[in-house]
């Protein structure tokens, strides 16, 4: 569906919990200031040989929701932290948009959450009591087996409407909303929640380190002394609406999402392509979805790990583009989030969002020294730039060569 012919699909709410804060403005104060708030986990959940650090959510409790205060509180007993997390954002996303769950469940509501991990790794335990002949405790079986995002987050709301997982690796969040937006236009429900959701987990960080591609000191997206990522945790959602029905309910617009890109590299199982073809497509895809010509957009929010790989295929593959870098400018914001997997699309489109509305964008947390062997220098940290328009590009490369891209456009409000 041409994004041009297509109904534009409006954000009317948004939230995110990380490390960067408990709220999106929260976070925002944090991206602003520069703070890096990661720590290193005990051997309670890590052997004492783990030492990169990690960035730990803030994560609230039903005893500080808003929206969903009216819930009754025994639908939250039993969660796991990524549907926890997940219900944080929710809780502030209607919140802001003014969303109540008796008017959601007068309508039909879409629900599409990225995850990569969800939780179910955290059922060694289960496995070595098992694999050594003693009877497990079914618990951890049952937690595993009722630990479908969307479906959990549906229940609790009591909602109807279409519902799905997006499990594309580091993509997922990203997909999410693209899947959502479709949603949306071909008139499959009326509202959609959209976004992604990921706990810390130890069998990720391991794989993650057995790669290599772990820093042992605080990241340091596109810098030219970055070492690898650090992982963390959060969740990020928006609500998303065709414009006319939000119009129609008196909901204030705050963005909308213009166009959905996906591609695949068709390269390496975990490297991206040198020359980030696949993000290239993916990105003019969302371009042409959305009607939106590369000179138009303002910023880009790009995946930016902080592993050489990584960072070097993404500047490289937004440069082939045509984008007027540098004096369009290129971030990353995971020096204050950390690598969150399923949930960094959400989080990153809350964060676009954000830049876009408030007509500023801030430094790469972590890049002091762009590395000059990019072909464009990255906005480095504590530096600033005064965007010249309202629209956005947040992109996302994954493990399997998976590219997603979302082009936002905020409003100023």
């Amino acid at each position: 569906m041409s994004g041009i012919l297509a109904p534009h699909i409006a954000v009317t709410g948004y939230g995110c919990v990380s490390a960067a804060g408990a709220d999106s403005e929260a976070a925002l104060n944090t991206l602003n200031g520069a703070q890096v708030h990661n720590t290193l986990l005990g051997a309670s959940f890590f052997p004492p040989s783990f030492t990169s650090p990690c960035f730990l959510a803030q994560s609230g409790s039903p005893d500080t929701f808003v929206c969903l205060s009216d819930i009754r509180k025994d639908r939250f007993s039993g969660l796991n932290r990524t549907i926890r997390l997940a219900l944080t954002a929710i809780d502030e996303a209607l919140t802001k948009a003014g969303l109540s769950v008796d008017e959601l469940r007068k309508k039909c509501v879409g629900i599409a959450l990225g995850t990569t991990v969800g939780c179910t790794f955290h059922n060694e335990s289960y496995y070595i009591e098992w694999k050594t002949g003693k009877e497990p405790d079914p618990v951890v079986l049952e937690t595993y087996l009722s630990s479908n995002l969307a479906g959990c987050v549906q229940n609790i709301l009591g909602v109807q409407g279409p519902r799905a997982v997006i499990t594309n690796a580091c993509a997922s969040g990203t997909d999410a909303i693209g899947l959502a937006k479709s949603w949306l236009e071909y008139g499959l429900c009326d509202i959609a929640l959209a976004g992604g959701a990921d706990e810390i987990s130890r069998i990720a960080c391991h794989g993650f380190k057995s790669l290599m591609l772990v820093s042992d000191e605080s990241c340091k997206p596109f810098d030219r002394d970055r070492r690898g990522l650090n992982l963390g945790e959060g969740a990020g959602v928006l609500v998303l609406e065709k414009e006319k029905q939000a119009i129609s309910d008196n909901r204030k617009i705050v963005g909308w999402i213009r166009g959905y890109g996906i591609a695949g590299d068709a390269h390496h199982p975990t490297a991206p392509h040198p020359r980030g073809k696949g993000l290239q497509l993916a990105v003019s895809k969302a371009l042409k979805d959305g009607g939106v010509p590369v000179k138009a957009v303002s910023m880009i929010n790009g995946h930016g790990t902080g592993t050489p790989a990584n960072d070097r295929a993404e500047a490289n593959g937004i440069y082939e583009l045509g984008f007027a870098v540098p004096s369009m400018p290129v971030v990353s914001t995971k020096g204050v989030t950390g690598h969150t997997l399923g949930a960094a699309g959400g989080i990153e489109a809350v964060f676009t969002l954000l830049a876009l509305n408030q007509g500023e964008l801030s430094g790469t947390v972590g890049c002091l020294n762009s590395d000059p062997e990019l072909p464009f220098k990255i906005l480095a940290q504590g530096e600033s730039a005064v965007l010249k328009g309202r629209v956005g590009v947040s992109q996302s490369l994954a493990f399997g060569g998976s590219n997603g891209a979302l082009v936002i456009e905020g409003t100023g409000k």
